[in-house]
């Protein structure tokens, strides 16, 4: 890291963004050849978000070159494009611990920094919080700017457009950028993405802009002449471009303006901090992975990577492991698919996170990528259900958070059969608390008519899609994030017994209650158990909702002593439904530990770590087991 940084003269004497206000302009461009390098070298040890951070270096130093940080706002939208903001307020030392265990988090974070106006992991809140944060200091009496940072991608979302309206609608003094890369994690879809297009704005319009501009200058014209065809061109250029769009939102529209030319983004920053009244929308043209080719390339693959080689841009080489839950629910879904035509899947801009690009391709007509766009994803679904397709929505747990009301509203109190494939289900590791999908069992199980499958191995989840599509109601599949355990997925797909768990290990001391990515640890500290005297039953649920009262009753009282064990927040969760059954089921008395996440958010790092530091692993099993037995 010290080498590293010795090679970095200029980045190494800024240690905040007054430093970097001392620096002439023209050291600028090198500065940021400086903090990109530091990004590629970082990633490629530790892992990350390369190609969107590539993306903003300029940008994101032209904002703390013109703004008066921290008093000025700057609030980045999903913020996973904040590495070079992070390297320029203060954590370059600490950049080497990027994403790593107790080290600084790969997304703004307030409590590491004054510089991090806003919490954020997820798309589409930065207009929304901005505009708070801009109404709050007019309602102190201060006059600081407040900048929302945000990319064409979460322009899909609709949170965006809502908090565009208001802010229109009130005419405060807030600066939208608009960093428009094309790309969100995958390349963008919908209308907005076509209206946002650079195929006019970026070369036709941009170039006809400056063939104008020259002729202007150089033109004999008279002034008055030169002042209207200067209001023709931007006549022109706000009916093609998506000038219309934000000026009819009451935001002054500025561009669409090249990205990576300091001189043009100080200019404009400067002439919006100096003399704009009111809300105004910069549209700024980025290449997302710029400065690192295989990024720049292929901006989809380098969008979050691990670790790799910096002069081929390959993944690092690893030990072989089995199948990951992710490509398992792909290969699956496409199998299914072959035999049924009316399943059709869905996902919210992640084809490649969740593991539907092949299908994407083999079944272009039945594969629908709705954008950031979770509450419409859903209803949209519900939409198809109506109309008898096999919808499947493969969305992130943690995304899933932002589209409650419409599995309510919209799946389940019609009692639609619509499949839920909630992929990362549980700790996902070094994204942290943003993307820890912990929620989902408490939030899902409470609603009727709601069915919840959670496989122990990346086999139970093929049989589990498989069970689901067909079922007549709203069924919801939850999956971890990584690989599987290895087993053999070669069998025909087998519709389960609907609500019907299976008992793993029989034993008469102490009852092991596992859900999902559980169960193999619960197995194991059975074995473990097991050598020192003690016999314990495992029961695999399957079902979280309906659970198997049958047999899991009949071994409370065959033992006498129950553990639960989920990697989920106790609150809710697959512990309390079974502490809810034995009520139901007159079990009185009946010593239970439920082992789960607690009542924080856990902290990023990597899932073994995590699992262990929140007693749900396999030596925290076998801790409370013994406890609960007296031992």
């Amino acid at each position: 890291m010290e080498e590293t940084i010795s090679l970095l003269p200029i980045l190494q004497s800024i240690d905040s963004p007054d430093d970097l206000k001392y620096l002439p302009e023209s050291d600028l461009p090198r500065l940021a050849g400086e903090i990109r390098r530091m990004i590629i070298e970082t990633v490629s040890r530790v892992g990350g978000h390369l190609a969107p951070c590539l993306g903003v270096v300029e940008l994101t130093i032209a904002l703390h070159y013109v703004f008066n940080t921290p008093h000025d706002k700057i609030i980045w939208d999903v913020g996973h494009q904040a590495y070079a903001h992070k390297l320029l307020t203060g954590r370059r030392d600490r950049f080497h611990t990027l994403r790593q265990y107790k080290g600084i988090s790969g997304f703004p974070k307030r409590e590491e920094s004054v510089y991090d106006a806003f919490d954020t992991g997820h798309s589409s809140t930065s207009i929304s919080a901005g505009l708070g944060i801009a109404i709050a200091q007019n309602l102190k009496g201060e006059s600081n700017k407040t900048i929302a940072v945000i990319g064409d991608g979460s322009m899909t979302g609709g949170m965006a457009f809502e908090a565009l309206n208001q802010a229109g609608d009130l005419n405060k003094n807030l600066i939208v950028i608009l960093n428009d890369n094309e790309m969100s994690i995958s390349p963008n879809v919908g209308a907005m993405s076509s209206f946002l297009s650079r195929k006019l704005t970026s070369k036709t319009m941009v170039r006809a802009k400056h063939d104008l501009s020259q002729f202007l200058k150089q033109s004999s014209l008279g002034e008055n002449i030169r002042h209207v065809l200067k209001k023709s061109e931007e006549s022109l250029k706000g009916f093609f471009t998506p000038g219309v769009l934000f000026e009819a939102l009451k935001f002054d529209y500025i561009g669409p303006i090249p990205g990576h030319k300091l001189d043009n983004l100080l200019e404009t920053l400067r002439n919006v901090r100096d003399f704009s009244s009111g809300p105004v929308l910069i549209h700024v043209l980025t290449t997302k992975g710029k400065g690192y080719t295989p990024a720049e390339q292929n901006p989809g693959s380098y969008h979050g990577v691990g670790p790799f080689d910096i002069d081929t841009g390959l993944p690092k080489p690893s030990p072989p492991k089995p199948i990951t839950y992710t490509k398992a629910f792909g290969n699956t879904i496409i199998e299914i698919a072959e035999k049924d035509p009316l399943v059709v899947a869905i996902t919210a801009a992640m084809p490649a996170g969740t593991g539907l690009m092949a299908f994407s391709k083999k079944f272009p007509d039945r594969f629908f990528d709705v954008g950031i766009a979770e509450q419409h994803a859903v209803t949209f679904a519900a939409g198809l259900a109506t109309e008898g397709i096999l919808p499947v929505v493969a969305i992130y747990s943690t995304f899933m958070q932002r589209a409650l009301d419409q599995v309510i509203h919209d799946v389940c109190l019609p009692n639609l059969p619509v499949t839920f494939a909630l992929d990362r289900g549980g700790l996902v590791g070094d994204d942290g608390p943003t993307h820890h999908g912990v929620f989902d069992l408490s939030f899902l199980r409470f609603i009727p008519n709601m069915v919840i499958m959670a496989p122990k191995d990346e086999e139970e989840l093929r049989h589990m899609l498989y069970t689901a599509i067909f079922m007549p109601c709203p069924t919801t599949i939850r999956y971890c994030r990584g690989n599987g355990q290895g087993v053999d997925m070669s069998g025909n797909l087998e519709k389960l017994p609907f609500a019907k768990g299976e008992l793993l290990h029989e034993g008469d001391d102490v009852l092991l209650l596992p859900v999902g990515n559980r169960v193999y640890p619960a197995l194991a500290a059975a074995e473990g158990l097991e050598k020192i005297g003690i016999k314990a039953a495992v029961i695999n649920p399957r079902f979280v909702n309906p659970l198997d009262g049958d047999l899991i009753c009949h071994w409370v009282e065959k033992t006498g002593k129950v553990v639960t064990v989920e990697d989920n927040v106790k609150k809710g969760g697959f512990g309390s439904a079974v502490l809810e059954l034995l009520a139901k089921r007159s079990l009185f008395n009946i010593p239970v530990r439920i082992l789960g996440l607690p009542d924080r958010f856990v902290e990023h790092g990597p899932q073994e770590i995590l699992y262990q530091n929140n007693r749900i692993d396999t030596p925290a099993i076998i801790s409370s087991a013994l406890e609960i037995v007296g031992k």
